[in-house]
């Protein structure tokens, strides 16, 4: 939050990417017990939990994201979190220490211990000592942070603010060397000066601390006054603590004397950089096609249940129904859907955003696997009635000091930038988060994109639900054989496989043709074809939400591939609409122009999902107890660790 609201935008809305071991068993695994999944579900409802009661009281809304579970997320959570602000486009604040002679002042809350190496224990991997850093972790007031951001947000539009930067890792060391270094300045503190909370503490841990809710603002000389007058008028701590020099250094002092004086490149763009060794892990062959799992006698129905029952799959209405996702009555796409969608106050567009990633794509092929994520998020936004604008991505790896890793890490930022560039999504910014890895054990790569979009017109707004019985149901894109790293393989317990093949201009077609026809106003739903394929797609689109019934549909898949791979195939650029009768003849005549194969495949309607391929009906399901099972997996497996985890709460 601080992040954005530090370049003079108000936080909009909040979203985040959770990955987590294992919350379900096939035994009964009691959420009390010290075993590894019940530790899983204590994380997870904590986490929740945590993202809840920050958000809810800070007043942003939480309006979506994505929840993932692996083993080797057991002894590696990974919690990121992607803030969407507005700004006027001349009204942006930067940190920059401008402005030899200007007043360096503090705001916030005062400065303790926590978080003093905070950053260091971020590039550190843990083992069984890792409880011990529990003091390094930083804890939020979101109350607090609430005040800080009125009070800056009002003290940037008194004008009286030159340049401005959220103390983040490394506390005033780092926000107030990278402030000079922008600006070609030097900075000179006296940490005597910064207010602390703390008896004894010294000027090391003064300048090393993360506590939170706490900015370096630089003001324009002469209107210190008037920033701190702001400041505690929302009864935050503002004091002067030191002055933009010309020296381009970093001085600090205490009790009169001169305690560290380092030229700011040295802790910025002149620091040492890594130059790490790449390899691609040994000891395997180029991946190829998996082996074949299907047999004449697998009864496809059940396959289906048991993947569309599995943690990944299920509803994830347990998590998000924790977030007040209303807050500020802009949210006009609820969470659930492809993105997300927020109005924009006094304009007829809309903002979509999205949260994405796949660690399996990138485990098996980290240049494709990135590509493929990309791709998703854009896809996501365009079923939403979005045109992708931008992205930003927190790049999450195990230890960058071993050669596959760092080679994981290269292939990924190399795959990302070639969909990106064909899609014409800048990247604004993002994080990269290595060292996660407990005990030797490191976490698959984990690259999370965070894209927005436009919605033109709020008329163009679309959710993935069937609106209508007697709609065609249209399939843009065609199903090839992409059952490797797959929801099918892994419900079968195979983890190898080819990832599928993203044609970049096809994808990128894919998109322009659907974004064409929803806003000519010709579809009314849209979905994008991904985990679990075509199959758990459907189910989606059939499900309930909120005021609107569910619909259920009968399909026929027809093709070459085999009946697994029709209904769960992952091949990418697919999209799954429906739309009435009088429109389907332009819907098929647009994706002709855009040179994309389209079918139609089936019609909504009825109280079941039936799926027939090459006409033999394989799956055919009440779509009641279907979503009941779906929805309820969450909730099995975490409302015994949701209750301990409140109790915890209560008695800390």
């Amino acid at each position: 939050l601080r992040d954005v609201f530090t370049m003079g935008a108000r936080p909009v809305a909040v979203m985040n990417s959770l990955h987590f071991g294992p919350v379900a068993s096939d035994r009964d695994d009691p959420a009390g017990e010290d075993t590894p999944v019940a530790r899983n579900r204590s994380i997870m409802a904590g986490v929740v939990k945590g993202i809840g009661d920050y958000g809810n009281a800070f007043g942003c809304p939480t309006i979506g994201g994505e929840v993932h579970f692996a083993d080797c997320y057991s002894r590696n959570p990974l919690v990121n979190a992607f803030t969407l602000g507005l700004v006027r486009h001349d009204q942006i604040f930067y940190g920059r220490a401008a402005g030899v002679g200007n007043p360096v002042i503090y705001v916030g809350s005062k400065t303790g211990r926590d978080g003093i190496h905070g950053a260091t224990m971020a590039s550190e991997e843990f083992g069984e000592e890792a409880q011990s850093k529990r003091p390094t972790v930083q804890v939020g007031d979101p109350f607090l942070e609430k005040l800080l951001l009125e009070a800056c947000l009002e003290a940037m539009r008194a004008g009286a603010i030159v340049g401005i930067q959220d103390m983040g890792a490394a506390g005033l060391t780092s926000s107030s060397s990278e402030m000079g270094a922008r600006a070609g300045t030097g900075v000179e503190i006296d940490v005597d000066l910064v207010p602390q909370r703390e008896i004894g503490m010294t000027a090391y841990e003064i300048m090393l601390s993360e506590s939170q809710e706490r900015m370096l603002i630089v003001a324009a000389a002469g209107r210190e006054r008037e920033v701190i007058d702001i400041f505690k008028k929302w009864e935050l701590d503002a004091v002067v603590i030191g002055r933009v020099t010309d020296e381009g250094r970093l001085r600090v002092k205490k009790g009169g004397r001169v305690l560290a004086d380092i030229p700011n490149a040295a802790l910025t763009e002149a620091a040492p950089l890594y130059n790490r060794p790449l390899q691609p892990p040994g000891g395997s062959a180029p991946a190829t096609e998996i082996d074949q799992i299907e047999s004449s006698t697998e009864d496809l129905d059940s396959t289906f249940y048991r993947i569309i029952t599995s943690p990944e799959i299920a509803s994830k209405e347990w998590v998000y129904r924790q977030y007040d996702h209303m807050v500020r009555t802009n949210t006009i796409v609820l969470p659930g859907s492809d993105a997300a969608v927020i109005r924009i106050k006094e304009k007829r567009m809309a903002l979509a955003m999205t949260l994405d990633s796949n660690a399996r794509y990138c485990r098996a092929n980290p240049r494709a696997g990135a590509r493929l994520v990309v791709a998703e998020a854009c896809r996501n936004l365009v079923a939403s009635g979005a045109r992708p604008l931008a992205l930003t991505n927190c790049l999450n790896f195990a230890s960058p000091e071993r050669p596959e890793v760092m080679w994981q890490f290269s292939e990924t930022v190399d795959g990302m930038s070639e969909a990106c560039r064909v899609f014409h999504t800048p990247v604004t910014g993002g994080n990269v988060s290595f060292y996660n890895e407990t005990d030797g054990r490191g976490i698959f790569p984990t690259p999370v994109i965070g894209m927005v979009g436009i919605v033109e017109d709020l008329r163009h707004v679309t959710t993935q639900w069937f609106k209508n019985a007697d709609r065609a149901i249209v399939l843009l894109g065609e199903t090839r054989n992409d059952l490797g790293v797959s929801r099918y393989a892994l419900a079968h317990g195979r983890e190898e496989g080819r990832v599928p093949e993203l044609d970049l201009e096809l994808e990128r077609r894919v998109q322009e043709a659907c974004l064409k026809i929803i806003q000519a106003g010709l579809v009314e739903s849209a979905h994008d074809v991904s985990d679990g394929g075509i199959a758990v797609a459907l189910a989606e689109c059939s499900f309930s939400s909120y005021r609107r019934a569910a619909i259920g549909c009968e399909v026929d898949l027809a093709g070459e591939p085999s009946g697994a791979a029709l209904l769960f195939s992952e091949t990418p650029s697919r999209m799954v609409i429906s739309a009435s009768d009088d429109n389907l003849d332009r819907v098929l005549e647009i994706a002709r122009e855009h040179e994309v194969p389209a079918a139609v495949i089936g019609r909504t309607g009825g109280q079941s999902l039936a799926i027939k391929v090459n006409g033999e009906t394989v799956i055919d399901r009440a779509i009641s107890n279907l979503e009941t099972a779906w929805r309820g997996v969450l909730p099995r497996a975490l409302e015994v660790a949701s209750l301990l985890s409140a109790e915890e709460s209560l008695t800390t």
